[in-house]
């Protein structure tokens, strides 16, 4: 009997958040710390996704930087192309953009809206103890 394929939308937390490009990093510390997590990703012009601004990020460079948390705008801190999947992608492919890229959050996007985020937490919960070794060890090597 074949396994059912398992696809982003299965596993990802539905109903993610974003910040507004133009909002501060000191607000989006805010939405982190009320929603409990550590990334939002940044919605630009037309409702598209822009970047991703993570906790490490704002601390590491704005706050260590010397820069203004009240005064620096999130897109600041968008650097490169963001790195998403599609929400029917599956999950062999939700694990290659993740490691390939390093990552260990990644938003899901659907008819190019964004529809959720996985993080390493969502795939500890839906995968074997096994896959998310290797996810762990391919992820923190770098």
């Amino acid at each position: 009997m074949t396994q059912p394929i398992i696809r982003a939308r299965d596993i990802m937390h539905r109903g993610a958040s974003w910040i507004d490009a133009t909002d501060t990093v000191a607000e989006a510390a805010r939405i982190m710390r009320h929603l409990d997590v550590g990334a939002l990703p940044i919605r630009g012009d037309g409702d598209r996704m822009c970047g991703i601004v993570t906790d490490r990020d704002i601390v590491l460079r704005c706050v260590a930087a010397g820069l203004d948390p009240e005064m620096t705008l999130v897109k600041e801190l968008a650097e490169g192309t963001p790195v998403w999947v599609d929400a029917d992608a599956a999950i062999e492919e939700v694990l290659q953009r993740m490691e390939q890229h390093q990552i260990r959050r990644l938003p899901v996007v659907e008819h190019r809206r964004l529809v959720g985020m996985i993080s390493q937490a969502d795939l500890a919960r839906h995968l074997s103890d096994g896959q998310v070794g290797e996810f762990v060890e391919a992820v923190c090597a770098g």
